[in-house]
């Protein structure tokens, strides 16, 4: 097949002309997630948070692992076949993907984009892919309740009370296999968002500090592509929970964009915020990554949903820039995913 070199729209918004295929995709859980909504949508759920390992960080490791093993082995490829591997996560130095993976033995590109991780890493390994530098290609990214706690917040012996606006980071991972191929779901367009900076500071509300660069990065894709909210199934950001989905269709709204009625958000999916305390809803790399690899992706290969905007963002912060009260950075990523091709 002749390869067509992906086209750029805008300096944000580029073409996949070769409309790389996801051809495989696994999520793995914790049991907070096994007690939710889309529990049947992952491939494996552990009632063990440390699912058999000595510390959270080595179970989030573990995590990636399972999950990249999981999706290699439904797609019926093995690790010597995956030319290039993205990765990432919220730790300190990106150490749940480096210890993870280290023993897999493929090439290895680190990506950090905190919460936005997965559109991250999955724009990258798509690109590889439509530019004929890759014939496979893998992401993947992670988060842990417990380490994520141990990193940005209060130690979870201290039993600090959490505020209305917090978000419960997911215990979970998602990977994502792609390769040319004729079945879908398929990659055709990404938007790479900018940093956006609204003077937030709160680490207990990262809804507000993300929702101006998802609505950034929406309106940069739809002006760059001619295209509006009406025309796409689903518009599905990641992880902005209530308040931030609340904040973002008050933005959009300011510019005359309306996504009322086909907005969702992994955060608010991925837990049932009636019945689990989870506050403004989940967050986490592994929030957006799994919604997007156990459910979303489904729904476009059974075609229920044909065209999905999914957005993840991202909190560009670390405990050091929290704690001498700097204000926390937003980045919204963008992955148009189809169940068809480009004619």
């Amino acid at each position: 097949m002749a390869i067509h070199m992906s086209h750029k729209l805008s300096r944000s918004t580029i073409r996949l002309t070769n409309s790389p295929a996801i051809v495989a995709s696994a999520a793995v859980g914790g049991k907070k997630e096994g007690e939710g909504p889309l529990a049947s949508c992952f491939d494996i759920l552990c009632d063990d948070t440390t699912f058999g390992e000595k510390t959270w960080e080595k179970t989030e490791s573990r995590m990636q692992k399972d999950a990249v093993n999981k999706a290699l082995e439904k797609a019926h490829l093995s690790t010597a076949d995956i030319d290039f591997l993205f990765a990432g996560d919220l730790l300190n130095q990106c150490i749940s993907s480096t210890y993870g993976l280290r023993d897999l033995e493929i090439p290895f590109l680190g990506v950090f984009g905190a919460c936005s991780t997965m559109a991250e890493s999955l724009a990258l390994a798509s690109l590889f892919v439509d530019n004929g530098i890759a014939v496979h290609a893998a992401a993947v990214t992670s988060s842990h309740f417990c380490s994520a706690e141990r990193q940005f917040r209060l130690p979870l012996a201290y039993g600090g009370q959490r505020p209305p606006t917090s978000q419960w980071t997911a215990t979970a991972s998602g990977a994502a296999i792609i390769a040319n191929d004729a079945n879908g779901p398929f990659v055709k367009e990404i938007c790479i968002g900018k940093i956006t900076d609204m003077g937030i500071t709160d680490a207990n509300n990262m809804g507000a500090a993300m929702a101006p660069a998802a609505a950034q990065t929406l309106q940069t894709f739809f002006q760059d592509t001619g295209t509006s909210p009406a025309d796409y199934d689903l518009i599905l950001t990641g992880d902005l929970g209530q308040v931030g989905s609340s904040l973002l269709k008050e933005l959009l709204n300011r510019e005359n964009i309306s996504i009322l009625d086909n907005h969702n958000d992994c955060g608010l999916m991925i837990y049932d915020l009636e019945r689990q305390d989870v506050h403004a809803g989940g967050s986490g790399c592994g929030c957006s990554a799994s919604v997007l690899c156990g459910h979303i992706l489904n729904e476009i290969r059974q075609k229920h949903l044909n065209e999905v905007l999914f957005i993840a963002t991202g909190a560009l912060m670390s405990p050091t820039s929290v704690q001498q009260g700097e204000s926390i950075p937003g980045i919204a990523h963008l992955v148009h995913l189809s169940s068809v091709k480009w004619a």
